[in-house]
């Protein structure tokens, strides 16, 4: 089955820094951090204490509800620290690696020839079933579910996007080998741009997209491929993810390494690194200099990354690292300076739609203070290539109304598929936190 699906709404975020299509370093870092707070819904166990030797694929956390998910260290090494937070909350394990790395001997495979009861063991014992990511609500999936689609996207379209063709165009066999082996659990259905090289892979649904921002998020293609309805269940996996999982079956290792995009306005010299999931900021100090204290460091896209600060991680599932400068300074008459070229506006209060291909050094600077919602979904909603009202969902979650937020479409989208009707509002509100708590108030409620 083949497609080709137009999207007219959204916005491709016009900001500079994008990074050059060469891998200017491949970090192996002193120290590498194993984070169980990246995963929603992983309730971590330690399995491990400092000092103890670990291999790269051995487990080092598991989920109290479900133990056979473990959460895997990157590297081979000794476990230098186990760090907490309040009332211990397992934070983070530390693992320094060796030199020369050691991977746990695991056989390979070929996934055509598995039941898809083999293939969920293989990826549980490996750990690369946290790769696996159930909708609704964005968790780690479950082992008993049984998903009525598995869905890919094969580019993002987030501001300073990280190249897919150019980071794993050339490991076609690892994802056509990923592709096999998720296809024994449920139809696998994978989203490109047109004349994409990914357009190749065997044994799955391809569907083309083409416009602005959201277009590569998995949520937006998933509501016009198939919506997700209640009581259904899908699972999503990245590209990272599908390569990873393809790797284990043709070489036997656990494999995380992956080319991140090193980008932003702030960014000296934007380019690629090869790096593992759990790398420290600071490795990346050659990108930034000494500006540290201007600067806002973003594991993952502008819209919908994490603020990490210079002494965080590079997050699992992310394989762009965004710098931005903190805007700090006040500005003064500001909406009454019809001119500010400097400025990007989303409609047409500035002069900036003039020069509709310019580019802009922004900075976290909000322009302004919170204010009241403004009471008109068509402003929202051109954001949001997707059939529902933006602004009810987000009221319906402000006032915890779950029969209202299943009516809006609570089961279609996680906060990053609103991510862009934040950086556009006026209001200045937080729309993907107001959703997220929403999705964590239905976890609650409903499960």
């Amino acid at each position: 089955m083949s497609d080709n699906i137009v999207l007219k709404k959204g916005l491709d975020v016009p900001v500079c820094g994008a990074a050059d299509l060469l891998v200017n370093k491949s970090i192996m870092p002193s120290l590498l951090s194993v984070e169980p707070t990246c995963f929603k819904g992983f309730s971590p166990r330690l399995l491990v204490r400092e000092g103890d030797r670990v291999l790269c694929g051995s487990p080092v956390i598991c989920d109290k509800q479900n133990p056979g998910i473990l959460l895997c260290s990157p590297a081979s090494g000794t476990v230098k620290n186990i760090s907490r937070g309040e009332k211990r909350k397992l934070l983070a394990v530390v693992i320094e690696p060796d030199t020369v790395q050691e991977y746990v001997d695991r056989k390979p495979c070929n996934p055509s020839g598995c039941t898809a009861e083999q293939i969920r063991e293989i990826l549980l014992s490996s750990g690369l079933w946290l790769q696996l990511v159930q909708r609704p609500y964005g968790i780690v999936a479950s082992p008993s579910a049984s998903p009525k689609a598995i869905f890919v996207s094969s580019f993002s379209s987030a501001p300073l996007a990280a190249d897919s063709e150019f980071c794993l165009g050339n490991e076609l066999a690892a994802l056509q080998a990923g592709v096999n082996a998720l296809a024994r659990i449920a139809p696998v259905h994978i989203s490109s741009r047109p004349e994409s090289v990914f357009a190749k892979l065997e044994n799955a649904a391809h569907h083309f997209f083409s416009g602005p921002h959201p277009a590569g998020n998995v949520g937006v293609q998933i509501s016009h491929i198939s919506p997700i309805r209640k009581g259904e269940v899908v699972w999503t996996v990245s590209l990272e993810g599908l390569a990873a999982i393809g790797r284990l079956f043709l070489s036997g290792r656990y494999d995380l390494r992956r080319k991140i995009a090193v980008c932003g306005p702030m960014a000296v010299e934007p380019s690629y690194a090869s790096v593992l999931p759990g790398t420290p900021v600071k490795e990346f100090k050659a990108w930034y200099g000494t500006a540290a204290e201007e600067i806002r460091f973003v594991s993952g896209d502008l819209l919908s990354g994490r603020n990490v600060g210079e002494d965080g991680c590079i997050g699992f599932y992310d394989n762009q690292l965004s710098l931005i400068r903190e805007g700090r300074e006040k500005e003064y008459f500001g909406w009454i300076r019809p001119l500010r070229l400097n400025q990007f506006s989303t409609d047409h209060s500035y002069f900036n739609w003039i020069l509709p291909r310019r580019k802009y050094s922004m900075d976290t600077n909000i322009h302004g203070g919170k204010r009241a919602f403004l009471v008109n979904d068509a402003y929202y909603a051109k954001m949001l290539p997707m059939d529902i009202y933006p602004i009810y969902l987000v009221k319906a979650c402000l006032a915890k109304d779950i029969d209202k937020m299943e009516k809006f479409g609570i089961y279609e989208v996680l906060p990053e598929d609103l991510a862009l009707c934040e950086f556009a509002d006026p209001s200045k509100n937080d729309i993907q936190d107001i959703i997220a708590s929403g999705i964590d108030l239905m976890l609650k409620e409903m499960a």
